[in-house]
C-alpha cells in the first residue's frame, strides 16, 4: 500500500490514548483499514494534494504508458514490490519533469493509489498539511526558518512518543534511580557530605587569621572563582593543634560553604601498620574500610576535599605515598575495583588536608616526613599567630557561647554587643552600664557569667601555653615530666557550660579543679604530676605539694634517658 497510509480526518471523539495511533507500521495500518471499513460508506481518504497530483499525472499524453507497463505485470502479489518500484519511478519522473510540488510522502500515498485503482475513494475537503513561517531556532525540522506540519504525520509521532518514548524513559529513569540508589549505598555517600556542628562559631580568629591563610593554601590547591585558575595546582595543607581545638569541624565548615564532597579518613584506624594504599594489603578490616574511603576519593576527583585526620598514628612510609600528589605533578597511585591505577589530578578541584597532634599518645613529639612538609602550609590551631594573641584568647570566649545557656544570644548577636560586655564583665561590678539593646536584668546575668569565664580562661590558656611548650621540648632536655593536661576550645566549653551567674570564686576554681582532675584520672600513674604541675600554673601550691613537686622533678631529672 505505500509507505505511509494517511490517517482520515474524523469528528474528535475520545482522546488520543497510549496505543491509539502507536506501534509498527502494519498495526497502525490495520487500524486504519477496520476503521475505514467498518463506516457506512466506505472508502479511503485521500489528501487534495494528491487527487491533484493524480489528476495532473492522467491528464499528461504519457501517462498511458504507466497503464501499458502496470498491465504488462501479472496481477501476482509476489509482484507487487515491482509493480510498486515501477508505478513510483513514473510520478517521480513526472514531477521532476513538470516542476509539479509533491513531498516523499505525497508520492507514496499517490503511488498506492496508481496501484489499486478500483477502491473506492473520497477526497478530503481540507487540506492536512500546512507551513509556518518565520520561526527561529536550530531544531532539524527546520529549514530557513520554516516547518510544515502534517496532522497525520503528527498524530503518528504523538502516539509513537506516548506508547514508546514516555515508558522508554520512565524505565530509563527508574532503572538509573535504582542504580544510583544502590551505588550511593555502596559508596556511603552520605558519610561524605559535610555538615559543620550546630555548635559551630564563626569567631573573629577564624574570619581574621585562619580563613585568609587556609584560602591562600587552597587557592593553589583548587583555583580561584575569578577567571585566572592555575593550571600548575599543588601543594598541602596541615593544621596542628592539640585535640579539641576545632579542626575537624573547621574543615567540615569549609566543605560545606565550598560545596564540596568531603572523605575523611582517621588515623587511629589506619595505625602505623598500614603502608600501602591498596586494600588487600590493609593489616585488618578497619584500616582496609579507610584506605577504600581513601581509593574513592582519588576516583571521584574533582570537588573533593580529602582530609586525613590524627596523621600522628600513621606510618611515615603511608605519608610519603601522598609526596608526588603534592606537588606538581598532582599524581598518585592507589587500587580501584582490585586493578592498581595512577590518578592524575592536575587541573581538578582536589584538596588534601591533613591534621595533627604535635605529641602522640606517648607523649613523643610527632614529626612530618621531611618531603612532605616542604610541600606543605603548617598552622597551629593551637597557638596564637604572632601579633594576634588577642584574638586568640578572646576566640576561647567565642567558642563558649553557645556552650552556657545565658551566653547562648549573644553566639548571633552583633561582635559590638559582645566587645561592650566584655569590657563591662572585666570592669567588675558597680561599673555603670551604657545603653544596651537588652533589660538590665539580662545584661547583669550576662556580664556576671562573662567575668567568670574570663577567669577561666586565664587558666586555660595557661594549660594551653604549658602543654604546647612540653611538647616541643625533646626528651633530653626536659627537667620534669611532660605536661598532658590540655587547653583546648573543648576544655573551656566543658566548665563554661557549668558557671552560673551566681557561681562565687571558690565554686569557680572548684570547678576548674573538678574538670582537670577527671582528665588526669585518664593518664593512670602521671595523674599526679600533672596535677601538681597545674596547680603552680594555677599559683595555688601548697607547701606539701610544692614539696612533693619538687621530688618529682628531682626525680624524672636523674631518670635515664630512654
Amino acid at each position: 500500500m505505500g509507505r505511509r497510509l494517511p490517517l482520515r480526518l474524523r469528528e474528535p471523539r475520545a482522546p488520543l490514548t497510549r496505543g491509539s495511533a502507536g506501534g509498527s507500521p502494519a498495526d497502525r495500518a490495520g487500524r486504519y483499514l477496520v476503521e475505514e471499513l467498518t463506516r457506512p460508506a466506505p472508502g479511503f481518504a485521500a489528501r487534495p494534494a494528491t487527487a491533484a497530483l493524480l489528476e495532473k499525472f492522467h491528464t499528461h499524453p504519457d501517462a498511458h504508458g504507466l497503464a501499458d507497463a502496470l498491465a504488462a505485470l501479472p496481477a501476482d502479489p509476489a509482484l507487487l514490490p515491482a509493480r510498486h518500484q515501477l508505478a513510483h519511478a513514473w510520478l517521480r519522473a513526472f514531477t521532476t519533469a513538470t516542476g509539479h510540488p509533491a513531498t516523499p510522502d505525497g508520492l507514496a500515498e499517490a503511488t498506492a493509489t496508481l496501484l489499486a485503482p478500483d477502491l473506492p475513494r473520497r477526497t478530503l475537503p481540507t487540506d492536512t498539511e500546512t507551513t509556518v513561517e518565520g520561526l527561529l531556532g536550530d531544531h532539524p525540522r527546520l529549514h530557513s526558518g520554516r516547518l510544515t506540519v502534517r496532522l497525520d504525520e503528527l498524530l503518528t509521532r504523538a502516539a509513537d512518543f506516548h506508547a514508546t518514548q514516555v515508558p522508554s524513559f520512565r524505565a530509563y529513569q527508574k532503572l538509573r534511580g535504582e542504580l544510583l540508589a544502590r551505588e550511593h549505598a555502596r559508596l556511603r555517600l552520605e558519610e561524605h557530605r559535610p555538615a559543620p556542628l550546630n555548635g559551630f562559631v564563626r569567631n573573629r580568629l577564624i574570619d581574621e587569621v585562619h580563613l585568609p591563610l587556609i584560602g591562600d593554601n587552597l587557592a593553589r590547591q583548587l583555583g580561584t572563582a575569578d577567571g585566572t585558575a592555575r593550571t600548575d595546582r599543588s601543594g598541602l595543607l596541615l593544621l596542628l593543634s592539640p585535640p579539641g581545638y576545632g579542626k575537624t569541624t573547621l574543615i567540615e565548615y569549609l566543605a560545606e560553604r565550598l560545596g564540596m564532597l568531603l572523605v575523611t579518613v582517621s588515623g587511629p584506624a589506619l595505625g602505623h601498620r598500614t603502608t600501602s594504599l591498596d586494600p588487600a594489603q590493609a593489616p585488618d578490616a578497619t584500616s582496609r574500610r579507610e584506605i577504600e574511603k581513601l581509593n574513592f576519593a582519588l576516583h571521584a576527583g574533582s570537588n573533593t576535599l580529602l582530609y586525613v585526620d590524627d596523621i600522628q598514628h600513621t606510618s611515615p612510609d603511608f605519608l610519603q605515598r601522598f609526596i608526588p600528589l603534592c606537588d606538581a605533578r598532582r599524581r598518585i597511585e592507589g587500587v580501584w575495583d582490585g586493578r592498581p591505577r595512577e590518578w592524575d589530578l592536575r587541573g581538578k578541584r582536589f584538596a588534601v588536608v591533613m591534621a595533627a597532634n604535635p605529641s602522640t599518645e606517648s607523649g613523643r613529639s610527632f614529626r612530618v616526613p621531611d618531603m612532605l612538609a616542604n610541600r606543605a602550609d603548617v598552622w597551629n590551631l593551637g597557638d596564637a599567630v604572632t601579633g594576634r594573641h588577642d584574638l586568640f584568647a578572646l576566640s576561647f570566649i567565642e567558642n563558649a557561647l553557645t556552650a552556657n545557656p545565658h551566653l547562648a544570644p549573644l553566639a548571633t548577636a552583633e561582635r559590638a554587643e559582645l566587645d561592650l560586655l566584655l569590657r563591662l564583665a572585666a570592669a567588675g561590678p558597680g561599673v555603670q552600664a551604657p545603653a544596651a539593646h537588652r533589660p538590665p536584668e539580662e545584661t547583669e546575668r550576662i556580664t556576671a557569667v562573662l567575668s567568670r569565664l574570663l577567669t577561666v580562661r586565664e587558666t586555660v590558656l595557661a594549660v594551653n601555653r604549658a602543654y604546647i611548650d612540653s611538647a616541643a621540648q625533646s626528651d633530653r632536655g626536659r627537667t620534669e615530666p611532660p605536661f598532658r593536661l590540655q587547653g583546648s576550645y573543648r576544655d573551656m566549653n566543658r566548665i563554661a557550660q557549668r558557671i552560673a551567674p551566681v557561681t562565687d570564686d571558690a565554686e569557680l576554681q572548684a570547678l576548674v579543679t573538678d574538670h582537670y582532675r577527671a582528665e588526669a584520672q585518664a593518664l593512670g600513674q602521671e595523674a599526679e604530676a600533672q596535677l601538681l604541675k597545674l596547680a603552680e600554673l594555677r599559683g595555688t601550691l601548697t607547701t606539701v605539694q610544692a614539696r612533693r613537686w619538687a621530688e618529682l622533678k628531682n626525680g624524672y631529672v636523674v631518670r635515664p634517658a630512654h
